[in-house]
């Protein structure tokens, strides 16, 4: 195969990130992305439209659980959801990873995320840099998104040096009920930060206010995901892409990289592919697994830690039931955010740092059907889902060691691929955090009119990270400050499994930022 200037692994955040300043500066770049395209059109907007129903949310490489993860489902939970307890975990595998599905809101960390909390536990995680090194990469990646937002409203709302790009679309009825309620309890409400195109043009279409959004691909393209708004660019750019192509192995000499081992996911033929550079992004469960089936963390001085220190916050979805409709099918509603207990609560101080609440819509129909009786979910999708609206907590939750990715004995999948698991456990502070946030969700709901609420704990690793984490000491961080992966002169991982901690924010534009960081550092080597 010819040899290129830098290989990247994955077409998500951090891979598209890197690839933006690679191809920017003149390199020539192959990205290599497990899935395929998600096609766009009016099936999109269908019932099985939402990620866990389609062939992208995929089990060809499943993740046992190895531990209880739904000890703290509530029995109601448990008869709604059909679970008792994860068996295994299937992964985003697309051409844009996860942004294709993922509900557009894009926070950045505050300032004291990267400082540490004593009540988080004392793990090591120490942050390489500062919020200041990071924030204007975090603008360039507003702008690179073209995320639609309204500074200052936010109480938390950090330093920045740019406006957002865009403004956001007005407030639908539900979310003015929701910012209402809130305020009158004595909150301060903000319009969440929007990766969405609102502005119609020649190339591009404007968002229709559907509510197939957070787990659906756009129908339209109005969300800017990554496939959307990066990489179709760098395609038009010189940027080769390469589809459906299952990197199962790094293969090393010495303290480089020179090349990886990879399988056509449709036609089973083995592949090698070469470069000067190469760049990590197959995600926090991905990333560590591969880099543990290629021995590689054994070049590493922090080796022990490659797929320890797992984190994905410590989320539940407190839905209220209104007597009236709050959920028409044409208003989308996840425009509010809360972040009053951000660094913590007056009447559970001992808790420190909780995290934020998100608006967020009633579950999707499709999801409904296929975890219900039919009979009893058709009940439950014509009455009783338009009659609900919810609010996303989002706890920080504690890196522990023991928390991780790992291989384990048994067969390897049908790439090659050996076998792994994932170990992972909340404390009691984790989730005595997650039950203070959910506790004022419930009062704003409740204060909205909502006459009965549901809790509703979720038990997916949709924002996993840590896992490759970078830091300080070499003996307790794999990658230093710009995410090279120690021991390895040409190896950097750019994903969420860098994130020392994940703070209580979604994760997305703080890997997109990092990621233009890193590529910005590597275009400039010679």
């Amino acid at each position: 195969m010819d040899r290129h200037d830098a290989i990247v692994i994955g077409s998500g955040f951090g891979g598209g990130g890197v690839a933006h300043e690679l191809v920017a500066a003149g390199k020539r770049v192959l990205m290599l992305e497990r899935g395929d395209r998600v096609p766009r059109g009016p099936q999109n907007w269908e019932f099985d439209g939402s990620l866990d129903l389609t062939p992208f949310y995929s089990k060809e490489t499943p993740y046992a659980v190895a531990d209880e993860i739904d000890r703290t489902a509530s029995k109601l939970d448990k008869l709604l959801t059909k679970r008792t307890a994860a068996k295994s975990v299937a992964s985003c595998y697309c051409v844009g990873g996860p942004s294709v599905f993922y509900g557009a809101v894009s926070l950045r960390l505050r300032p004291r995320d990267f400082t540490g909390d004593a009540v988080l536990g004392d793990s090591g995680a120490t942050w390489p840099f500062d919020y200041d090194t990071l924030e204007p990469y975090y603008g360039a990646a507003e702008g690179l998104l073209g995320v639609a937002g309204e500074a200052g409203t936010d109480p938390t709302d950090p330093p920045r040096s740019s406006d957002y790009p865009a403004s956001p679309a007005p407030l639908s009825s539900t979310s003015r009920m929701i910012a209402d309620a809130a305020a009158r309890r004595g909150m301060k409400p903000f319009r969440l930060p929007l990766a969405i195109n609102y502005s119609e043009s020649d190339s591009r279409s404007a968002c229709v206010a559907c509510t197939t959004c957070d787990t659906y691909a756009c129908a339209i393209g109005a969300k800017n995901d990554v496939a959307t708004r990066v990489l179709d660019p760098l395609l038009a750019a010189g940027l080769e892409l390469r589809p459906n192509t299952v990197v199962t192995r790094l293969v090393t000499e010495g303290s480089r990289v020179v090349g990886v081992e990879a399988v056509d996911r449709q036609t089973g033929e083995q592949l090698r592919f070469e470069a000067a550079q190469f760049i990590l992004s197959a995600g926090a469960l991905g990333t560590p697994h591969l880099l543990l089936a290629s021995g590689i963390e054994e070049l590493n001085p922090g080796g022990d830690v490659v797929g320890r220190y797992l984190t994905r916050h410590c989320n539940a979805i407190a839905f209220g039931l209104f007597p009236r409709q709050v959920n028409p099918a044409q208003e989308f509603h996840k425009q509010i955010g809360l972040h009053d207990f951000y660094f913590g609560d007056m009447k559970q101080p001992e808790l420190g740092k909780l995290g934020g609440i998100q608006q967020l819509h009633s579950p999707p129909v499709g999801l409904v059907h296929q975890h219900l009786p039919a009979g009893f979910a058709h009940l439950v999708g014509a009455l009783i889902v338009p009659r609900m609206t919810g609010l996303l907590v989002m706890a920080e939750d504690e890196p522990r060691h023991d928390n991780r990715v790992m291989l384990r004995d048994g067969d390897a999948d049908q790439f090659g691929l050996p076998a792994a698991e994932i170990r992972h456990t909340y404390t009691d502070r984790d989730l005595a955090a997650r039950d203070a946030l959910l506790l004022r969700a419930r009062e704003v709901l409740g204060e909205a009119g909502a006459l009965w609420c549901y809790s509703h704990y979720i038990h997916t690793f949709s924002h996993a990270a840590g896992t490759v984490r970078m830091g300080t000491d070499p003996a307790t961080s794999a990658l230093d400050e710009y995410c090279r992966f120690r021991g390895v002169d040409n190896l950097r991982v750019v994903d969420a499994s860098i994130l020392p901690s994940g703070g209580g924010v979604n994760p997305s534009l703080t890997v997109a930022a990092n990621a233009l960081r890193v590529g910005e550092q590597l275009a400039a080597e010679r």
